[in-house]
């Protein structure tokens, strides 16, 4: 297995130090064009002339700084995160977070893989809201870390990385089409907080979901959750996954919803799986969500508990 960093800290210097005529194509080229065959699976052109202006670029400066903001003013911004000690974790939790599951007899069909750690935009209230931190790995074979770097987002990178790691492998085994409904992201994103803990520990537990307290949960998401699992479409489902401020950021229909609900309500659906099945957040991770949910019916009216 083929594990490589690309170290954003030594293009944000190159990119800082660039002529505002230089900023753009160099930011492309160094930090857009490895992850080619991802905008490529997204359909996100890379050049803004093949689609009306949207390009890599306009993607990824929604939740990151964008070229032109990558100037000497915020190079203790690039400090943060140019050390060796900080590039070792990350690249640690990634190697360890998909090497488990070689040891625990889970095949992956990927064998090379690229990740990198981003700047976040200050400005992206759907990144405050996160408390500062957040990634992507839905596409195998790339991990993505955001950040607004500071004592309390840096030690969490390495949990955020195997959480998007565990999509990684999930997604080497299960299709992602059209038909994806609110059930899969509930349980995915469930596994994926879940094997952040299971490496990490509790105490680097996300704030999608610890800022979700018992009664919220029992009496306000599950009951309302348990009667959606089959809705499809993107626009249809971020809002019950998301919470309603943040679906209102993406100009989605509010559903009376709070915070990362659906973030919440499969952290603790997957505990109760593994409880009651008895294996393990490996063999889960690429279990079917109808499968997952098919054995979790009872979880819907028990009272869940949450400690701490």
């Amino acid at each position: 297995m083929n594990i490589k960093s690309l170290r954003s800290d030594h293009i944000y210097q190159k990119v800082a130090q660039a002529s505002p005529e230089e900023k753009l194509e160099l930011f492309r080229n160094e930090m857009m064009a490895p992850f080619m065959k991802q905008w490529e699976i997204q359909q996100i052109p890379f050049r803004a002339e093949e689609a009306n202006g949207f390009d890599v670029i306009t993607f990824n400066s929604m939740m990151h700084r964008a070229p032109e903001q990558i100037t000497p003013q915020i190079s203790q911004e690039i400090g943060q995160i140019s050390s060796e000690s900080f590039w070792s974790e990350c690249e640690h939790a990634v190697r360890k977070s998909l090497d488990l599951f070689i040891e625990h007899e889970i095949s992956l069909s990927v064998s090379d893989y690229l990740f990198t750690i981003q700047l976040g935009n200050p400005d992206n209230r759907a990144l405050v809201i996160n408390e500062g931190y957040s990634g992507f790995g839905g596409i195998p074979g790339f991990i993505w870390g955001t950040i607004l770097p500071n004592a309390y987002t840096i030690p969490r990178m390495k949990a955020a990385l195997a959480h998007e790691c565990n999509h990684n492998v999930r997604y080497q085994y299960i299709q992602w089409d059209h038909t994806v409904n609110l059930g899969e992201l509930i349980v995915s994103e469930g596994l994926a907080e879940n094997y952040a803990t299971f490496l990490f520990g509790e105490k680097l537990l996300g704030p999608w979901v610890s800022k979700t307290n018992a009664e919220t949960l029992n009496r306000h998401i599950k009951p309302v959750l348990r009667e959606k699992l089959q809705l499809t479409g993107f626009d249809q489902f971020a809002p019950y996954l998301y919470g309603d401020e943040i679906a209102k950021l993406q100009n989605f229909k509010p559903v009376n919803m709070p915070y990362s609900a659906g973030y919440a309500c499969g952290y603790y659906l997957i505990q109760y799986y593994l409880r009651k099945t008895g294996r393990t957040i490996f063999e889960a991770t690429i279990t079917p969500a109808a499968q997952i949910l098919d054995e979790v019916k009872g979880f819907w009216d028990e009272k869940t508990i949450i400690s701490g």
